[in-house]
């Protein structure tokens, strides 16, 4: 088990479309036990594998209050979404501590593979539906802020940027 260090935004990476796995395979849990601790270690409810430099549609995700209840989802594909929307404030690990307000569905119904390469369909609503459609996000290339206005993302970046320069020169 290792801590995988995670990209933060503005770096390319995090725009990687994520091709799809193609096998689950030792190689592959080993990366989930490394995500999970990785999330748990960042206090987040949700990791996808393009945040840790691995392009591959692999998500794990624990919105339980215990921290106890992991949902590994590889190769998800939503395949419903509500039409009722929300917004409500997000943040990432890949965007430290920047929140802002997300319109994302309230319910979802989403096929993906579990850790044991077994098939299954999930439907969720409220937090668990919107940490699934955020982390899907990551793996199409795209971080939360893109949804914000110009003004507010260049602001962002600009931050991160400093932030980045700063620690570098500690």
């Amino acid at each position: 088990m290792a801590l995988l260090p995670i990209l933060t935004y503005p770096d390319p990476r995090l725009h990687t479309v994520a091709k799809p796995v193609q096998a689950v395979d030792a190689r592959i849990r080993a990366l989930i036990t490394d995500m999970l601790e990785t999330m748990y270690d960042a206090d987040g409810i949700g990791l996808a594998a393009t945040q840790v430099n691995v392009h591959e549609r692999l998500v794990v995700i624990d919105t339980s209050q215990e921290r106890n209840q992991p949902l590994v989802l590889i190769n998800p594909e939503i395949t419903w979404a509500s039409e009722e929307k929300q917004v409500g404030d997000e943040g990432c690990l890949s965007v430290p501590g920047i929140y802002d307000g997300v319109e994302r569905s309230t319910s979802i119904k989403v096929r993906a593979l579990d850790g044991d390469g077994q098939s299954r369909e999930l439907a969720a609503e409220g937090m668990l539906a919107v940490c699934i459609q955020h982390e899907m996000d990551h793996l199409m290339g795209k971080v939360f802020v893109e949804y914000l206005s110009p003004l507010k993302r260049n602001r962002i970046k600009t931050k991160m940027l400093k932030a980045r320069r700063d620690t570098e020169r500690v």
